[in-house]
């Protein structure tokens, strides 16, 4: 049955508002919880969900559906989960059907939770449609395309009593948790300033047509960002193995760096503050009114997290907090504290000699999905719910921000509002197309 967004919501805006918080129908019908499969449906198949889909299928999960606007990615998801389930008999019988619209995925009552890793401009427009149908959902980072759609995503996981993974999964990697507990329990002194290894800012989108061959509903690839001609820097066709160049355009994406690679590293710097449910009161453009790198983030507690292509005494790719009484650097499988002079290099070391006693201990996840799974079942935050994924999703956007009006943004990160008032409150949110709106 062809469900339109109108009559979808309108009937899932009813029952909730009747409804009782329940848990998904596999877990709560099930004899022992931790058992049942959780059934889950994809949407947006490219590389990075076709990684996760690899992930869940091991685990706990059945999946139902998966869904893409190209019909090569599409079929071929369908086809990974067959080959998955006649290579693993024992994962019980392959059931996934193939869907090019997520509100088939969305309206069906069986599926228990959804992974969403679309272009960014489609993830608040999806999760919000999930949460309200009583789904669980992991999206990809950042959370949301604009300011405004975090504050309507933190608000609806609230309302709707759901579980949110967002995809920052580095906060599962055992060297930033240690390093930020090195920070929060003053091991390198009193912390100064962090800079964070993060490329360019979005800018508009400027690519010339091409010509595109059929199989792809390039209207709703679009959605609810301006139409323009199809070019394939924005959508490869087909199976692609890299990471398409929408990223760096700011009508689907954030930046390559900003948001990209920002959702990662500066939700690290926001961790090591402890500022989950915060963030800056300033953001600054770089000094040079055309770079690309340099903005800053300044915190009410003076601290500052700087955007760098790297130097400054980085050896990693990733972040690096600065103390009064020592350094720590972390990268996706490197670590690096410097304390009186001694280097350390191993976080395990770290961990062990200095925060054995230690009074702050940061939520401890060894696997992004393993760790949603794990709520989805108990009900409980997970490492990277909507508030830690909200916030730092406002982080990315107010830098973009900086970058794009090239002034200097004064925050309230409580009101989530501007205090200088030749900011437009415009700035928030983003021009939507046609039906779709937050």
């Amino acid at each position: 049955m062809k469900v339109t967004r109108r009559s979808f919501l309108t009937q899932v805006a009813a029952t909730t508002a009747l409804s009782p918080f329940v848990l998904p129908s596999r877990i709560r019908a099930a004899e022992t919880a931790p058992n049942s499969l959780i059934t889950m449906g994809f949407i947006g198949m490219g590389l990075q969900n076709r990684a996760l889909l690899r992930n869940f299928l091991w685990r706990n999960v059945k999946v139902v559906a998966v869904c893409d606007v190209d019909t090569t990615r599409r079929e071929h998801a369908l086809k990974m989960v067959e080959t998955f389930h006649t290579e693993h008999p024992e994962k019980g019988a392959f059931g996934c059907k193939a869907y090019n619209d997520f509100l088939e995925i969305i309206a069906r009552k069986d599926i228990d939770a959804v992974c969403i890793a679309t272009p960014d401009h489609w993830h608040a427009f999806i999760t919000l449609a999930a949460l309200a149908a009583g789904k669980d959902v992991y999206c990809e980072k950042p959370l949301t395309h604009n300011i405004h759609e975090a504050v309507e995503v933190m608000a609806a996981v609230k309302r709707h009593q759901r579980v949110l993974q967002t995809g920052s999964m580095q906060r599962s990697m055992s060297e930033f948790r240690i390093a930020c507990e090195l920070v929060r329990n003053g091991v390198i002194g009193k912390l100064q300033r962090i800079t964070c290894k993060v490329g360019d800012p979005s800018h508009p989108c400027d690519l010339p047509e091409e010509a595109m061959e059929p199989g792809l509903d390039w209207d709703r690839w679009i959605g609810p960002a301006p139409m323009r001609p199809y070019n394939s820097d924005l959508c490869p066709r087909g199976v692609y193995d890299g990471y398409p160049n929408w990223r760096s355009f700011a009508e689907f994406g954030g930046g390559t760096g900003v948001c990209d690679f920002g959702a990662h590293h500066f939700d690290i710097a926001q961790w090591g503050l402890g500022m989950d449910e915060s963030g800056p009161v300033e953001v600054r453009p770089p000094e040079k009114p055309d770079a690309l790198r340099g903005a800053v983030m300044v915190y009410a507690n003076g601290v500052t997290v700087h955007q760098t292509a790297g130097g400054d005494g980085m050896r990693f790719g990733g972040l690096k907090f600065y103390g009064t009484d020592g350094e720590v650097e972390a990268d996706r499988g490197s670590f690096e504290l410097v304390r009186g002079g001694v280097t350390m290099i191993q976080a395990a070391r770290a961990e062990k000699e200095f925060l054995g006693d230690a009074k702050i201990r940061l939520y401890h996840s060894k696997n992004h999905c393993e760790d949603f799974l794990a709520r989805v079942a108990d009900r409980k935050p997970p490492v990277a719910s909507e508030i830690v994924g909200g916030h730092t999703a406002i982080c990315c956007h107010l830098m973009n921000l900086a970058y794009a009006h090239r002034k200097t943004i004064k925050w309230d990160p409580d009101k989530i509002a501007f205090t200088d008032p030749s900011c437009d409150p415009a700035w928030l949110t983003g021009n939507y197309r046609g039906q779709w709106k937050v």
